[in-house]
């Protein structure tokens, strides 16, 4: 007898309560668990199917672009971080150290990579001679650890999951073009895939990566007001070719340093997804990214052997253009599965009984959007196929909406301040380039510099010090 499993099905928090409600969510849809190593996660297999999906649409992305895959080690000795003087400072706080083998004390400390430029830019010094072995396009999905102090699942943890690309170049233009196009990459993977919108732009100086000239950064916004970097495009111009002798012949017969690039984005993105999109049901998945496409429930009583054959019937049909999972367990009740399937995420359940069979028809529920709808068994893929379309489209726009309300412009300090504690959003503001007035803002309001756009230009007076400003910046408080 099929029974409901109540402990499950209750309510989780509101999602007004974005903090409890986020780790409910997490736990509740089994996307991942608390290790027993602070500040870790263990990535169950329904979260790491969403991760395994993200990877595969940006490795045929990176491969069509000529990118190749490699792998180097998880340790690198100090020596080798210690090279380039500012990467080693911005990076000191998080590192981890390994100081002991087996029984031996190591005569050298060995970090444990928070970011892989030293032992990769060691490994291009012996590779490069010549202008002929450019451009280098190599990057590693890998695991990293940074010592964090305060970490939430998925969102901040001191070990998580990357990609991370590096790249050597003749010259400084080809350089930028390859940061650049990392940057549409993950644009239109960030926006197309996630159906997250995303404020494209440059860091300022002080938010760049640590070693880079400048940095490229794709910044969202999280429902409860706060920014979260999505992913970040590094030009690191001839730093790290300086700083680990890298050189080549160029055609002019001269030696010369190459320009360099890195990039990357995280299992955070995993994060980013559940907090814009999911709801006071729980998880709810964009269809290009969700591990099953289309769940089938059949709703049987004394019909049960055909009701089950005609839904494994539907399984098999549209096992060949979506990912699809018939839930057929016997032990519990069709309202228990809607529940569970709810609070997964899955963007359309499909279901069928005794008279949808008779009336040769099925009957589909979109996660978002209208609500039942039944369609005939003739037209079930196209249906389907459809709705999925539809519920992508509709959680980008539902999520562009939001981003757009929460754009606030300022012309003073007390507004930006208003933004940050009342209204929760960016900030959009002018600024005259000085550090100072960089650091007065941020003091008074909490809120850091998350990006200055590419494609908007203003000009007017410094939100700090009324002097004339051509930059625009957009302000929020960040995770």
């Amino acid at each position: 007898m099929a029974v409901e499993k109540q402990e499950y099905v209750k309510a989780i928090p509101p999602k007004e309560n974005l903090s409890e409600w986020y780790t409910a969510v997490v736990l509740k849809a089994e996307l991942a668990d608390y290790a027993p190593v602070r500040g870790c996660m263990v990535i169950r297999p329904y979260g790491y199917a969403i991760w395994e999906l993200m990877q595969q649409e940006l490795d045929r992305r990176f491969k069509e672009t000529g990118h190749k895959n490699a792998y180097f080690p998880l340790f690198i000795p100090e020596s080798l971080l210690q090279k380039e003087a500012e990467h080693v400072a911005g990076f000191a706080p998080q590192v981890a150290w390994v100081t002991q083998g087996g029984q031996e004390t190591l005569t050298e400390r060995l970090a444990v990579r928070p970011t892989s430029e030293a032992i990769i830019c060691t490994m291009y010094a012996k590779w490069i001679q010549s202008y002929r072995d450019l451009p280098v396009l190599l990057l590693q999905w890998n695991n990293v650890v940074r010592w964090e102090r305060s970490t939430r699942l998925f969102l901040r943890t001191m070990e998580f999951l990357w990609h991370e690309g590096h790249t050597v170049h003749r010259t400084a233009e080809e350089a930028d073009q390859e940061a650049r196009l990392i940057l549409r990459i993950y644009q239109e993977f960030i926006e197309g895939w996630l159906a997250i919108p995303v404020l494209v732009g440059k860091k300022t100086d002080s938010e760049k990566f640590a070693g880079a000239d400048y940095t490229y950064t794709l910044e969202v916004l999280m429902p409860d007001g706060q920014a979260l970097q999505a992913g970040t495009s590094h030009f690191l111009g001839q730093n790290f070719s300086k700083a680990f002798g890298i050189k080549f012949l160029d055609r002019d017969n001269q030696e010369k340093y190459p320009w360099q690039t890195s990039w990357a984005v995280t299992t955070r993105l995993i994060g980013a997804l559940i907090m814009i999109h999911g709801d006071d049901r729980g998880l709810v998945l964009p269809p290009k990214v969700a591990p099953y496409q289309v769940v089938i429930v059949p709703i049987f009583y004394e019909d049960q052997q055909n009701v089950l054959e005609k839904a494994r019937e539907l399984a098999q049909r549209l096992a060949g253009r979506f990912r699809v999972h018939l839930d057929d367990r016997p032990e519990y009740t069709p309202g228990w599965k809607f529940n569970d399937w709810e609070m997964r995420g899955v963007p359309v359940r499909l279901e069928v009984g005794p008279r949808d069979v008779a009336k040769g028809q099925v009957v589909l529920v979109p996660r978002v959007g209208n609500g039942k709808v039944s369609v005939p068994e003739a037209e079930v893929e196209v249906q389907v196929g459809r709705m999925l379309d539809e519920v992508q489209a509709q959680l980008f726009k539902r999520a562009k909406a939001f981003l757009d309300s929460r754009i606030f412009p300022a012309s003073t300090v007390e507004e930006v301040e208003e933004i940050m504690t009342v209204k929760k959003g960016f900030a959009k503001v002018l600024w005259c380039g000085k550090l100072v007035c960089e650091e007065t803002l941020r003091d008074r309001t909490g809120a850091s510099p998350r990006v200055i756009p590419l494609d908007e230009s203003e000009t007017g007076s410094c939100v700090v010090c009324g002097q004339p400003a051509g930059i625009l910046v957009y302000y929020a408080r960040a995770y």
